[in-house]
Order: C-alpha cells, then structure tokens, then sequence
C-alpha cells in the first residue's frame, strides 16, 4: 500500500506535453506532432514569463521584508531609549530617599524659622511692653 495521504485518490498520468514528455517522444517518433510543437513553445513562453516575474516578485518580497527588519529594529531602539529613560528618571529608591532627604532639609529649616520668629516676638512684646511703660509714665501723654 502507498502511502497515508494517497489514500483514496487516484494516480493520473502527465499530460503528453508536460515536462520532458514531448521530447522523449520526439526521441522516439523522430518527429513532434504540430499541437505538440505549440503547446511546448507556449510552455517554455510561459515558464520564461513565470520565471522573470518570480524574480520581481522575490526581489519585491526582500525589499518587504528588509522595510519590516528595519521598521522593526527603530522600534526596539525606540523602546530601549525609553526604558533608559524610564530607569533614569524614575528610579524609585533613590528618588524617594532624595525626596524623603530634602523632605527633611526643609523641615529643619522650617523649626527653625519657627524658632526665630518666636524669639523675635517676645523680644518686639519685651520692647513694646518697655515702650509702652515709658510712653505712659512720660509727660507727653
């Protein structure tokens, strides 16, 4: 038995004007049949034609697929930029530990602003509080 996929079906025979058939049969006879003649010139036409089309069509297929590898390789260059950025930029430690650093620079300068204002007021409450006693014990009320 054939094999799995021959299963079922039936084998033809090549036409007479397929592949190197004629020219056997040239071989034989010693002569080509008119039709025969035709066919053959038409087929070697024909597969002349095919052939010069198939190397258009392979080189429009290259120039495709080099766009597309060239497309491709922009696009990754592209997304590796941006993830150097991204890692850069957005490092999460250390950008919250620069954060939480300055967080407290600014809270330490802000106590002790606190603290001088507070001390500025009592000492100006100290000297209105004099200023006021002087100005009210005086003469020129």
């Amino acid at each position: 038995m054939g094999c799995w996929r021959s299963f079922g079906r039936r084998r033809r025979k090549p036409a007479p004007w397929v592949g190197g058939t004629l020219r056997k049969r040239k071989r034989k006879n010693g002569r080509l049949p008119a039709r025969g003649l035709h066919v053959l010139s038409k087929i070697e036409e024909e597969t002349q034609v095919s052939r010069a089309t198939q190397g258009e069509q392979d080189n429009y297929e290259m120039q495709v697929r080099a766009a597309n590898i060239v497309r491709a390789g922009e696009s990754l260059m592209k997304l590796v930029s941006d993830l150097k950025q991204f890692l850069i930029l957005n490092v999460f430690p250390s950008v919250n530990e620069a954060i939480n650093q300055r967080n407290q620079q600014l809270r330490s300068l802000q106590e002790e602003c606190d603290k001088k204002l507070i001390a500025l007021r009592d000492e100006i409450s100290i000297n209105l509080y004099e200023l006021e006693e002087e100005y009210y014990s005086s003469r020129y009320k």
